[in-house]
C-alpha cells in the first residue's frame, strides 16, 4: 500500500505520513524532519511492550541517541503529577533545546508529551507517533496539548505543533474493538463537519477496508481548519462538535467512559437537540445515530441533563455566562452558536430524548 502524505501549514509546517509498517522505519522519516539529536521517547506501559523496541532500533540506526520514559497507561495518568515526572526525567537526562521528544502512543501520551515539550526549557520540538485510531485521526495533529485537573478535563495545556506525525496503520491492528471504536467516533465527528465524501466511508460500519483514506480525510479536514485558526480564536472551535456533552459525560463518570464513546454520545445528543429545537435539518440526527450504532458506539447516556449541564460549566469553551456549542445543521454544515449557560440544561434535555 503506497504512503499517503498530508501537509499541514501550521506552526513551522509539517507532514503527516500514513502507511503500514512505518514504526519499523520511522528513523528515516524523522531524519528528514529534524537534524540528528537526542530523542526522548515518551510512551506508556502498554505501548512500550508492543512497539518501543522497533522504534528505538530505527531511531538509533538513523543516528539518533534515544532515551525512554514510560508511565502507567490510561486516562488517569493524564495529570500534573505525570507531567512533572516527565519534566524531571528530561532534566535528569540533561536534554537541551536542540533535542526532541517523541510521543509513542495514544492521545494521553500525545497530550502529555506535547505539553512537556512546550514547557521544558520553554520549548523543545515534538514528534507524534500515534498508535491508536483516535490519536491518528485527531489528537496527533493540530498542536493542542493538555492534562486534566480535578476541576475538569483538559483545563491545563498549551499549543505546540509537532515537527512531524508518523501514522503506522499496522499498529491499529492490535487495537481491541472498543479502542478502535473510540477512534471511529472522532472520525465520524469530523465527517459530520466535513461532508458526504468522508461520512460515506464511515456510515455503514465497514471502516477497516478504508482506514488509510479515513485517517487522511480526517487529518486533511482538520488541517484546513487549524491552518485558518491555529490557536482556536474562533473557527477552530467547530472541531469541538459533540465535546461539550462528551467532556461532561467523561467527568460525570469519573473518566470510566472513554473519550471516544463520550464524544459519540455527545454527538448524538447535540444532533437530536438541534433537530428538536429547529436548528437542524429533519432526519440528520437519525442518520448520525445510525452511523454511530453501525460502528458500535453509544447514542445515549443515563446521566441527567442537570448533571451534564453542571459538569459542562467547567468546560474551557465557557465564557462568563455564555458557552459556545457546535450545532450540526446537516451533514457537512455545522455552525457555532453562543447560548446562555442557563439554557444549557434545556438543550441537553432535548437531546436526551429519542428523536
Amino acid at each position: 500500500m503506497p504512503l499517503i502524505t498530508v501537509p499541514i501549514e501550521a506552526g513551522g509546517g509539517y507532514e503527516v505520513t500514513i502507511g503500514r509498517g512505518l514504526l519499523k522505519s520511522c528513523g528515516s522519516i524523522v531524519g528528514h524532519a529534524i537534524e540528528r539529536c537526542r530523542i526522548a521517547v515518551i510512551t506508556d506501559t502498554v505501548v512500550e511492550e508492543l512497539y518501543l523496541e522497533p522504534v528505538r532500533a530505527s531511531l538509533t540506526a538513523a543516528g539518533f541517541a534515544v532515551t525512554v520514559f514510560s508511565f502507567p497507561a490510561g486516562e488517569r495518568s493524564k495529570n500534573m503529577g505525570t507531567l512533572a515526572a516527565i519534566l524531571e526525567f528530561l532534566a535528569a537526562e540533561r536534554l537541551t533545546r536542540t533535542d526532541c521528544l517523541v510521543a509513542l502512543g495514544g492521545g494521553v501520551v500525545g497530550d502529555l508529551t506535547g505539553f512537556a515539550a512546550g514547557c521544558y526549557l520553554r520549548g523543545l520540538r515534538c514528534l507524534q507517533l500515534p498508535t491508536t485510531l483516535l490519536a491518528a485521526v485527531d489528537s496527533s495533529v493540530g498542536g493542542k496539548t493538555a492534562v486534566n485537573l480535578q476541576g475538569g478535563k483538559n483545563l491545563a495545556g498549551l499549543f505546540l505543533q509537532p515537527s512531524a506525525v508518523i501514522c503506522d496503520t499496522a499498529s491499529l491492528d492490535t487495537l481491541p474493538p472498543d479502542l478502535f471504536a473510540d477512534g471511529i467516533a472522532e472520525a465520524l465527528k469530523t465527517a459530520v463537519l466535513s461532508g458526504e465524501p468522508l461520512f460515506s466511508l464511515l456510515e455503514n460500519g465497514a471502516t477497516r477496508e478504508s482506514l488509510s483514506d479515513i485517517i487522511a480525510g480526517s487529518i486533511a479536514f482538520k488541517g484546513r481548519v487549524i491552518e485558518a485558526d491555529e490557536f482556536e480564536a474562533g473557527p477552530r472551535r467547530i472541531l469541538n462538535l459533540g465535546h461539550t456533552v462528551g467532556h461532561a459525560l467523561e467527568q460525570c463518570s469519573g473518566y470510566r467512559i472513554s473519550h471516544g464513546r463520550a464524544v459519540a454520545a455527545g454527538l448524538a445528543v447535540i444532533a437530536r437537540a438541534a433537530v428538536k429545537l429547529g436548528w437542524g435539518r429533519p432526519g440528520s440526527a437519525a442518520r448520525i445515530e445510525r452511523a454511530l450504532q453501525k460502528n458500535n458506539l453509544p447514542v445515549s447516556t443515563s446521566f441527567t441533563a442537570g448533571e451534564l449541564a453542571e459538569a459542562a460549566l467547567s468546560d474551557k469553551k465557557r465564557t462568563g455566562n455564555e458557552i459556545t456549542l457546535v450545532i450540526p445543521q446537516e451533514i457537512g454544515n455545522c455552525v457555532l452558536r453562543k447560548i446562555a449557560v442557563a439554557e444549557l440544561p434545556k438543550i441537553i434535555a432535548a437531546g436526551l430524548e429519542a428523536e
